[in-house]
């Protein structure tokens, strides 16, 4: 069983990409894929860097990690994550069959997993992960909350 401390080590390491994001220009959003103990796969928000709609940090971390392994499913991979999962991106958590979601701020407009849908843990589909939430909660929603706040005071400048 993993530790709360362990949990946090790697969210941490999720935040650091979130905060990348935001330096960027994107919603700070990060995330790791753990498998083994050891960091498999990291992503962070890229969609208006690389021009995709589908550069969500889970779709980039669990892109690399299949990579990594030389297989897509990620059976037993554990994927740390600043937000909560959009629905296309908790579809892309059971298609990989990850083992473990741990995300820290809920997505209370878009969330594929708790907020919204619960699409990663659904009786209806095919795997289920499991799902850990609020771990390191409060930093994640505090980036998120001060990005978007920047942005609507800038908005408003202008």
């Amino acid at each position: 069983m993993v530790s709360l401390e362990e949990h946090e080590q790697w969210m941490r390491e999720a935040l650091a990409l979130a905060r990348e994001a935001e330096a960027a220009g994107e919603v700070p959003v990060g995330c790791v894929l753990v498998a083994g103990g050891e960091v498999i796969g990291r992503g962070r928000n890229s969609p208006i860097e690389i021009l995709d709609p589908t550069a969500h940090a889970e779709m980039l971390a669990l892109r690399q990690g299949a990579f990594a392994l030389g297989n897509y499913r990620l059976s037993d991979a554990t994927l740390y994550c600043t937000l909560e999962p959009c629905p296309m991106c908790a579809g892309a958590l059971v298609a990989a069959r990850v083992n473990t979601l741990v995300f820290g701020a809920r997505d209370l407009r878009f969330g594929g997993v708790r907020s919204k849908f619960q699409i990663a843990d659904s009786e209806l589909l095919n795997h289920r992960v499991t799902v850990i939430e609020g771990v390191l909660g409060a930093e994640s929603t505090a980036l998120l909350q001060s990005f978007f706040s920047t942005r609507r005071n800038q908005e408003t400048r202008r």
